[in-house]
């Protein structure tokens, strides 16, 4: 059965899986980008290359979800993956469904420090960010005819996890995960039902948290490269996937005017998660 950490792009959802994947995937709860492997990204090529032969329209991925899923839990483990879909239902298939899935983490970041995140790493201005996260329709496209996710639009995409009934979820805050780490990754291990390991794991889970604070998988990055960040337009220069962290301020960066656009488009939503 699948565990998905999901979350809209550029909200937290790697520094989960760095999480998770040095708690449960290493003996000396130790980082290292290595480990994430662990936790691949649904969909991808790996997964759907051999359903997508029946095809020769790589949009109709959705139409493989479940069986692709299906595949996966052939394992009969509970297999942990990342996603950025939403948890739609397109032409009536899917994205997954109770009997592949026992539970989802969702991580959530405020909007507006999310525009700045999706700015840099995609080498967009801040204007082609705020289309992006209010394109209701939007899909996103990696490097191969699998790796397309269809994600909607930040509020859309929230919700969809969050209205689900069908499986057990967490809701996860990224401020919560900058101001006390500690507290929130206890929360993460809790809902998967590590409660009896915890007290026994004290030293594991320090190593785990120091290990994974933002300024060293920083230094990571620079010293050895991380693949799941992009090139520049500009340049076709790798662009740091670590960039600002907790000094992402969308205070400092984005002006009054687009902070009403956000505010505006997504208060409900920004409400209901104490944002404004």
């Amino acid at each position: 059965m699948i565990i998905w950490i999901t979350s809209y792009p550029k909200s937290g959802n790697t520094w989960v899986r760095a999480l998770l994947s040095a708690y449960l995937y290493s003996k000396d709860g130790l980082f290292n980008f290595n480990l994430l492997d662990n936790i691949p990204q649904f969909p991808n090529d790996y997964y759907l290359k051999s359903f997508l032969k029946k095809t020769n329209n790589p949009k109709e991925v959705f139409k493989y979800w479940i069986d692709s899923q299906i595949k996966i839990n052939s394992n009969n483990k509970t297999n942990v993956l990342k996603t950025h879909n939403a948890l739609c239902t397109i032409n009536s298939f899917g994205f997954t469904n109770r009997a592949n899935t026992v539970g989802a983490i969702y991580v959530v970041r405020d909007p507006r420090n999310v525009i700045t995140s999706l700015s840099n790493h995609y080498d967009i201005s801040l204007n082609e960010a705020f289309e992006f996260i209010t394109n209701k329709r939007k899909i996103i496209f990696e490097n191969t005819p699998g790796d397309i996710q269809y994600i909607g639009d930040w509020a859309g995409h929230y919700s969809s996890w969050k209205n689900t009934n069908y499986f057990p979820k967490i809701i996860i805050k990224y401020e919560d995960l900058i101001t006390n780490t500690k507290k929130t990754f206890l929360k993460i291990l809790n809902f998967l039902g590590k409660e009896n390991e915890i007290n026994k794991n004290k030293i594991k889970i320090r190593k785990v948290i120091n290990s994974c604070q933002f300024d060293v998988l920083k230094k990571m990055e620079e010293k050895d490269g991380f693949l799941e960040s992009m090139y520049s337009k500009k340049n076709q220069k790798k662009i740091n996937f670590f960039n600002l962290g907790k000094n992402n301020n969308w205070k400092n960066d984005l002006n009054s005017s687009l902070v009403k656009k956000i505010e505006n488009n997504f208060k409900p939503e920004m409400t209901e998660l104490g944002y404004i």
